[in-house]
């Protein structure tokens, strides 16, 4: 095995592989080639394995000159320093010659991003050094947990804006516009729709565009396939409404004419996908352009229908679950994501799945709709509504932005007149009142989201990039330029990789003092009674949100008990038309919810578990939060302190080894709140999802009825089980809530005691380890972090 491969398993904290990669013989040129199965025989383990494949496929983008460094030695550390600034600082200028820096408040604050970079960089630089002057030193108790925390230390939090509007709206043209790549998203024509979900990022490795398409499983295309020949038996004699065409739409787009003549398994001959043998193999496509409009030409037919240009020609948008396209260095796009989602769900389980996943991490929401009917658009309040609670109780989601497009064809623009421009103003003015005030009438929706969240804005693409006669501020486009620089700029990436780089660079500093023993044995005891009193501040705050739970939910199954069978025969018993019975089998044949081409869809688990999350929402949005800075279970973990400064001034000569704890105290925050962000979600939507897995039995019940007393059976079966299951079925629900919350009451207070423990430990309890000197590193780095932090 050559240097090459051990310094980058060094690099990327994967040092203890290095003895099987040797062992196997591997070197720089079979290390990139590595395929899949073969970095799964060589590390075995999720985690070290799901992060080698990420670097590995990082450094195989990286540009050639740039694929081998050196790292520093002591005496070097701060020349190194600055070439490496000096580097990144090139890089960024070769960057704004691809992209003009966007305006305003963004060009005012470009020297500061460029310097957190830099410093960003530098830092990193000398912590692959101190790892690596680690590695050489014995397998000490202490030795080990430098290595794993400075490991640990990379990270990469993106915020995620989700985007939704109906076709033709102006959703492609609003992304364009924004990042100034006005031939990225195909856009403009009426009859062309995104079928896919869309995920527009900044390619920081190279100066290339690049998309990565992610098919479904042949699997799950085959299912979908047998799904979709229901549809067209089923409406075969009846009506052909949105349901039918959109069915014959996917299968004409990749089959042409022949499917009409064809059986479901004779549709999945490989014939069929020779042009996308990744599909076949469960590999992701690759595609990489020079130009936005060349990649934008290759793409468009993974994610497109247009029914003007499908003839004769063969789309894969039916077989694509996402496609993620990667624009080069641009800024607004470094810490976000822009996911544009086409509809409200999908019927194919994998892509709808991907979908909720992805909306409840989205912490901002776009939706998108004309400025002549924005206030009465129904699809768009619709959306809105129905993934409100993904996006809020059970999600991230901090704003909601509604952004009114084309508000340049409310006014002649032709006409140069003050009047013009005055009318314009006056349209746009009116439009934000009207949808204000129909979003503050929306009373379900509002519970889950405070009033500031919510902004209006009115803009025009097509001014921004191609000016009229509205200066760019007119068009709204910089104001939403500034949300994403401010998204981007609320990242602490720099701030917390220093800090804790500052708190690892103290310990093992402070690990080299000759200080009294007995000092470090009376600083132990006052923080081992610190420890205590705050965690029990913490446990009777999480039991008293216990109680607060069990009191609403206790509320919540009375309700349901109540209402839950008057709520369900609004619904099977609607007068919708003879068609309602095929309605009906369309839901309870997928698990008690159909979505519609068009209107609202019918979930008669969201039905059934409403009085639940209804008596829940209000205090369920005060203990996890989204928004607001006093953090999840009403602040405590925010609250929580150690005093180490107070504790500084009483034992001076520990300072070391007290900055090192508070960095621990803080990052175990940090880690906590992700943690909550993550099992909150589940919590939430345990309701739900205990509801819909006792209903499905009597779904398949219903399913299995055929003849002409089939709708009367089906609603037979359905109201017979809620009779019998709503005694059951509720509290069910509420014990599966209670348990979920309490696993991660109990995971918090393991967590915060494990942690405070163990750095105590490390840093006040363990003595006579040698380490090597990192004075100067020390320096520097606390030099950085004063930088980024001046008023400490």
């Amino acid at each position: 095995m050559d240097d090459f491969v051990c310094n980058k398993l060094t690099e990327w904290g994967l040092s203890d592989w290095i003895v099987k990669f040797k062992d196997q013989a591997i070197d720089k040129e079979s290390f990139e080639c590595l395929e899949d199965q073969e970095i799964s025989d060589l590390i075995p383990i999720v985690g070290p394995r799901a992060k080698f494949k990420k670097r590995l496929k990082a450094l195989k983008h990286e540009e050639t000159a740039d694929s081998a460094q050196v790292l520093p030695s002591t005496s070097d550390i701060g020349d190194k320093a600055d070439i490496q600034g000096k580097r990144k600082l090139d890089h960024l200028g070769e960057c704004s010659n691809i992209q003009s820096p966007p305006r305003k408040q963004q060009q005012a604050s470009i020297t500061r991003r460029h310097k957190e970079q830099i410093i960003l960089s530098d830092v990193k630089t000398i912590m692959r050094y101190t790892y690596e002057r680690l590695h050489l030193e014995d397998d000490t108790k202490l030795n080990a947990f430098l290595k794993s925390t400075i490991s640990d230390l990379e990270t990469d939090k993106r915020e995620l804006v989700g985007i939704f509007g109906k076709t033709g709206a102006g959703k492609s043209s609003l992304i364009n516009a924004i990042i100034e790549e006005k031939d990225l998203l195909p856009s403009g024509s009426i009859s062309a729709c995104s079928t896919v979900m869309i995920k527009v990022e900044a390619n920081m490795l190279n100066l290339k565009y690049e998309a990565e398409i992610e098919f479904i499983t042949k699997e799950e295309w085959k299912d979908e396939l047998w799904y979709l020949f229901y549809i067209l038996g089923a409406k075969a004699d009846e009506e052909r409404d949105g349901d039918y065409c959109d069915t014959v739409e996917k299968l004409s787009a990749l089959y042409g004419e022949e499917w009409k003549n064809k059986a479901p398994e004779n549709l999945m001959d490989i014939k069929y996908f020779r042009e996308i043998p990744e599909f076949l193999c469960y590999r992701r496509k690759i595609l990489t352009c020079e130009t936005a409009k060349e990649l934008s030409a290759k793409f468009v037919k993974y994610t497109r229908s247009d029914s003007k240009e499908a003839e004769g020609r063969r789309w894969y948008w039916p077989l694509v679950k996402c496609v993620t396209v990667r624009v080069p260095c641009n800024s607004l796009l470094q810490h976000v994501t822009l996911v544009d989602f086409p509809g409200n769900g999908d019927r194919n389980k994998s892509r709808d799945t991907m979908w909720k996943g992805i909306v409840g991490r989205c912490s901002t929401v776009w939706i998108v709709t004309e400025i002549n009917r924005a206030a009465a658009e129904k699809e768009s309040w619709e959306i809105l509504e129905s993934a409100s609670s993904l996006m809020g109780n059970g999600g991230e989601c901090q704003h909601i932005h509604f952004i009114c497009t084309k508000s340049d064809l409310v006014a002649d623009l032709d006409d140069d007149s003050a009047a013009a421009c005055a009318l314009l103003f006056k349209s746009n003015m009116k439009a934000k009142d009207e949808v204000s005030k129909q979003f503050n009438n929306l009373n379900r929706i509002k519970k889950h989201f405070s009033d500031d969240c919510f902004r209006v804005f009115t803009v025009s693409s097509k001014e921004f990039l191609k000016p009229k006669r509205l200066n760019p501020d007119d068009t709204e486009i910089p104001k939403l330029q500034e949300f994403l620089q401010n998204l981007n700029d609320c990242h602490s990436e720099t701030l917390n990789y220093v800090s804790r780089a500052h708190g690892i660079l103290s310990l093992i500093q402070g690990a080299r003092s000759t200080e009294v023993p007995g000092n470090k044995k009376d600083a132990s005891t006052d923080l081992e009674e610190k420890i205590r009193q705050e965690l029990e501040k913490v446990r009777e705050s999480m039991e008293a949100t216990y109680s607060a739970f069990e009191k609403c939910l206790n509320e919540g199954v009375e309700k349901a008990k109540t209402s839950c069978e008057a709520n369900m025969k609004k619904i099977l018993h609607t007068k919708s038309g003879c068609g309602h019975h095929k309605t009906l089998t369309c839901v309870v044949e997928n698990g008690g919810v159909y979505k519609p081409k068009k209107g609202k869809q019918i979930n008669l688990n969201l039905t059934l578990s409403s009085c639940l999350t209804e008596s829940i929402d209000e205090e369920f949005r005060k203990t996890f939060p989204n928004e607001g800075k006093c953090g999840p279970v009403n602040g405590v973990i925010s609250m929580f302190s150690l005093n180490t400064e107070k504790l500084i001034e009483k034992y001076k000569h520990l300072e070391l080894q007290l900055t090192f704890l508070h960095t621990e105290e803080e990052t175990m925050k940090t880690n906590l709140n992700k943690i909550i962000r993550e099992r909150k979600k589940k919590i939430y939507t345990s309701l739900i999802e205990t509801i819909e897995e006792t209903m499905q039995e009597c779904y398949q019940k219903a399913a299995a009825f055929r003849g002409p007393d089939k709708l009367k059976n089906m609603r037979d079966t359905i109201e017979l089980n809620i009779r019998d299951l709503k005694n059951i079925m509720f509290e069910k629900a509420k014990d599966v809530m209670l348990h979920h919350l309490m696993k991660l009451m109990e995971t918090i207070l393991e967590t915060m005691e494990k942690t405070l423990n163990q750095a105590l430990e490390i840093s006040l309890k363990t003595d006579g380890y040698p380490v090597p000197v990192f004075s100067k590193e020390l320096e520097l780095v606390k030099q950085y972090y004063k930088e980024l932090k001046p008023d400490e």
